[in-house]
Order: C-alpha cells, then structure tokens, then sequence
C-alpha cells in the first residue's frame, strides 16, 4: 500500500493540459497519471471534451476524466497553485533554470506535502505552451533526450513526470513480491539426511570422501536460504530418484 503521506501530498497536486487538440491524449494522460497515483485533471480550452475516444484511452481511468476541471484560460486554471512547472522542449529566453524531471520532482512534492497547491502544466501537442503561458510559471522542466530526434507525445510527457514524481514518494515493491515461508532448521537439516542417504543410495559416494561432500553441499543450499516450499520440491526430488535407481544391495 502507498504510504499515507505520499497519498496526501499527490493530492496537492495537478495535471494541467493547456489546449489539447486529441482526446485520445487526454485519455492517455489520464490513464498515465492514475498509474502514479494522480487524479487531478485540468483541462484548458479543449478542442473536444467530453471524447467517447479520451474515455477508451483512459483504460480504467474514466474517474479521473469524470472529475477533470475545466478552464477557458491558463491564468484561470492556475488561480489557486503557488508553484507551477512549465514543461518545455523549447530554448526560453527566460532566466528561470531549466531543470530535468528528476531534478525538479524532489521540492515539486515536498512542496505539495506541506500543503501548497502545485501544476504541472502541459502545453499543445504541436506548439507546446507559448511564451506568455510559460511566463504563468515559476519552473521550468524540460524532459532530456536524444537532441537528433525528440518526439514525445503529450502522454508520454505526463508518464515521464508522473513517474519521477511517485519514485520519490517511498513507494516499495512489497506488494508485488510472493509472501514465502523460510524453512526452518529442522526442516532443512530433514533434507540434508535425506540428501545423503539418496546419495548414498546411488553410490555417489564410492571412492570419495562423503564427509567433505556433504559439507560442501551443506555450504551450497545455506547459500540460497531454502524456503519450506523449495524443501518440499528437493525431497520430492529425492523420492523419485530414489525410486528410480537400482537396488545397489542385490
């Protein structure tokens, strides 16, 4: 599960696409933003909105498309942020600094978890934002790539920045890892018997010294940490094997 905090402070933060022309971008955008645990849409000037189109992009994020804002100016959609990032592929003659995402992201969210209201914001997907709404903005973000041939979409942007946002709230892995059971010491010491008397079984070990085997094997498998269910598919191993040889009495 996200942390608690790491939830709280996404929250205080928006998506702001100023005029986007496809709405199967906006359901894109939807869709990559949901994935990283943002649900704040803002739509400025839309060319078609509300989109059947934007709805089968958002794949499973209708709900975020269902509670976008929308705004008929940028100045509008920004009345209420204190910080708003510019994302821009473009050489500004502005002296704010230019930053990466991963550069940007770290006071981006420690400033939406402290409370303050924060916009990335997205301009057109032929033109990008023009100067007067960069200008509305008091950071400037810039996405690096191969300087031959730069050609994100307007979804791939939000991907990209959503990404580096969530990668900075904590998030673990624990809830893709399978919950596996460590065997104990008896169960592993079961299996070492086990392992030898197979061996011993075959006449693996004939003209070699099984003390000094058995401790090397020992030392290999304490290496991997058998888990119970890793025992259970050795001796299963064991019992076949078993089965299978010659009776080395007769």
């Amino acid at each position: 599960m996200m942390k608690p905090e790491a939830a709280s402070a996404l929250q205080n933060i928006r998506v702001v696409l100023a005029r986007p022309s496809h709405p199967g971008n906006i359901g894109s955008a939807a869709r990559a933003m949901k994935t990283m645990g943002l649900t704040r849409l803002t739509l400025v000037a839309p060319r078609d909105f509300p989109s059947t189109e934007a709805v089968t992009l958002a794949s499973g994020a209708a709900d975020v498309l269902e509670q976008a804002t929308l705004c008929a100016s940028l100045q509008e959609a920004l009345a209420d942020v204190s910080v708003a990032a510019a994302l821009t592929s473009r050489r500004r003659e502005i002296a704010t600094p230019l930053l990466t995402p991963r550069q940007a992201c770290p006071s981006l969210l420690a400033r939406a978890a402290a409370g303050e209201q924060v916009a990335l914001v997205f301009g057109n997907e032929t033109f990008g934002l023009s100067i007067e709404e960069v200008e509305l903005c008091n950071v400037l973000v810039t996405i690096p790539g191969n300087p031959a041939y730069f050609s994100l979409n307007l979804a791939q942007a939000v991907q990209v920045l959503a990404y580096e946002l969530f990668s900075h709230t904590g998030q673990d892995l624990d809830a893709l890892r399978p919950e596996v059971e460590s065997a104990t010491q008896q169960q592993v010491e079961g299996f070492y018997q086990h392992l030898e008397h197979t061996l011993t079984h075959i006449g693996f070990f004939e003209r070699r010294p099984s003390e000094r085997l058995m401790r090397r094997l020992r030392t290999l498998f304490n290496r991997s940490q058998l888990q119970r269910e890793e025992i259970d598919i050795l001796r299963g191993m064991l019992k076949q094997i078993e089965r299978h040889a010659p009776d080395r009495a007769q």
